[in-house]
């Protein structure tokens, strides 16, 4: 059975930095590429970033957080990364990981190519 373990998020003001963690376990966590996620208050859940299996090599972000977010994996402790930096009030959201349904697939953004989803971690920063 898949469990995904969200933590590190917080109270934290505008420009601060936040690492989030998600822990894995029940399939191969290096085989899997992994995605971030968040929800809004009252928004749609939309993606955030995502790490191809393996090394990690390939990469994709949204627009929004691009070039102050970075997204990681340690396949040894099957755990993704989520550093946010330069932090910003619409960075306000619950923020949920989830695992690619299928191995040795690369970064996808679409949701339904992800099979199973963390409880997620509140995010909140404060102008």
């Amino acid at each position: 059975q898949v469990q995904l373990v969200e933590s590190g998020g917080g109270l934290v003001q505008a420009g601060d930095s936040l690492r989030l963690s998600c822990a894995a376990s029940g399939r191969t966590f290096s085989r899997f590429t992994m995605g971030w996620f968040r929800q809004a208050p009252g928004k749609e859940r939309v993606f955030v970033a995502a790490i191809a299996y393996g090394a990690g090599i390939t990469t994709s972000y949204a627009d929004s957080v691009k070039g102050r977010f970075v997204i990681s994996r340690d396949n040894a402790k099957s755990t993704v990364y989520l550093q946010m930096n330069s932090l910003k009030p619409e960075d306000t959201a619950v923020y949920y990981c989830a695992i690619h349904r299928l191995p040795l697939t690369g970064v996808q953004l679409r949701q339904n190519a992800y099979d199973n989803w963390g409880r997620g971690t509140q995010v909140t920063v404060t102008s």
